[in-house]
């Protein structure tokens, strides 16, 4: 047998050759590659099979075997293992589907307490019930098993991902029409109002930032040590004095705010911030606000106060679930940043004060905020 195997030629081209070098001279692949490599690279050059087989440090019958097969069926043959037919499956396709019907139903529809699956949980719940449902072989399924199952069908069923459904028809309608009023607002220079059919335009964005809280400490802060302790020290208790909410008017033409601060949220207290836009802005202007859909915007006792001033309020609402829209978001946020971050105080009543002294210091500098993404106007989804 050796005798024939060596009279047989085994033809590679210079690719080839230059691959068996690189894989007989690799420090990083499998062993078992780089010891036929080098065993083909001697048969091709002539080497006898004993010889190659002491230089390569492998048995004769392991030469024979290689050789054989590259000169068979070529060289990557001589290279690399066959596939072999392994073990037959024992979780059928049946069970598997099964194990993903499960992951995606809730806990909860199954008699048990979770709202989410973990994996263990689902794997015991699977183990539990794979007899009764026609599948014994996943009634020891593990963790693992599970966790393959799911993967190969890109489950998580332990996460959540949120995401926000949009609830009103005319979302789209409503968007490019409070997108219109910041684009105009925009093409203006300085602060100057728009020019509407009755006079001048005014335009506002109007929200609230509702449950601000008013909590005191209950020992004093320590205040930062060079050296030794670099920032405030704050007892881990703190006493609740109760929330105040922040009802607010933005200019969007000049970045002024004008927000009054209140205990309760109510139509009385949003008409009595109509009435401080009313007294703010002059006579025959039309003041153009743009807000959402609370129900205090809308109530009776609202719309009573409206009717009273004809033609002076003109209303852009923004779409339900639509708030971001809203550019006096920006404003709280800063507000949220600046002045009301860490805040500690004795009242309400101290709360309120400090409230107003920050916006005042806004007002020393303000900022108007201008809408940058107008291409949202010709989009079908947000």
């Amino acid at each position: 047998m050796a005798r024939k195997t060596e009279r047989a030629a085994l033809v590679l081209d210079g690719a080839q050759v230059a691959e068996l070098e690189s894989l007989a001279a690799s420090r990083t692949a499998p062993v078992r590659e780089v010891q036929r490599a080098r065993i083909l690279l001697g048969y091709v050059r002539g080497e006898s099979l004993s010889r190659t087989a002491a230089r390569v440090g492998v048995s004769r019958p392991t030469v024979y075997k290689w050789v054989g097969k590259a000169l068979a069926a070529g060289p990557e043959a001589g290279l690399r293992d066959g596939a072999r037919p392994g073990r037959e499956r024992e979780i059928t396709d049946e069970g598997k589907a099964w194990v993903v019907s499960l992951a995606c139903r809730k806990p909860k529809d199954l008699g048990l307490a979770a709202e989410l699956w973990t994996v263990s949980a689902l794997a015991a719940h699977v183990r539990a019930h794979a007899e009764a449902a026609g599948h014994p072989r996943l009634s020891g399924a593990g963790k693992s098993t599970v966790w393959r199952i799911l993967d190969t069908h890109a489950l998580k069923p332990h996460r959540v991902r949120y995401y926000l459904e949009k609830r009103d028809p005319d979302f789209e309608r409503k968007m490019s029409e409070v997108l219109m009023v910041y684009r105009e607002v925009s093409l203006l220079a300085g602060d100057e109002p728009s020019e509407g059919e009755r006079g001048p335009l005014y335009s506002v964005s109007v929200d609230e930032k509702r449950g601000v809280q008013a909590l005191g400490s209950r020992a004093p802060d320590l205040p930062p040590v060079p050296g030794s302790h670099p920032g405030v020290g704050r007892d881990h208790e703190y006493v609740r004095h109760g929330t105040l909410s922040i009802l607010a008017a933005l200019d969007l033409h000049t970045g002024d705010i004008i927000a009054n601060v209140e205990e309760r949220h109510r139509s009385r207290e949003f008409v009595a911030l109509l009435r401080r836009l009313d007294a703010h802005y002059p006579a025959g202007a039309t003041i153009r606000v743009v807000l959402d859909n609370h129900a205090s915007h809308t109530s009776r006792e609202t719309m009573r106060y409206l009717a009273s001033r004809p033609g002076r309020f003109e209303y852009v609402h923004t779409p339900r679930h639509g708030s971001w829209l809203n550019l006096v978001e920006v404003a709280f946020s800063r507000m949220a940043r600046t002045f009301l971050r860490h805040v500690r105080v004795d009242s309400l009543d101290e709360l309120r004060r400090r409230i107003l002294m920050g916006i005042d210091e806004m007002n020393a500098s303000p900022v108007p905020y201008r809408w940058k993404n107008f291409d949202l106007m010709k989009s079908e989804r947000v």
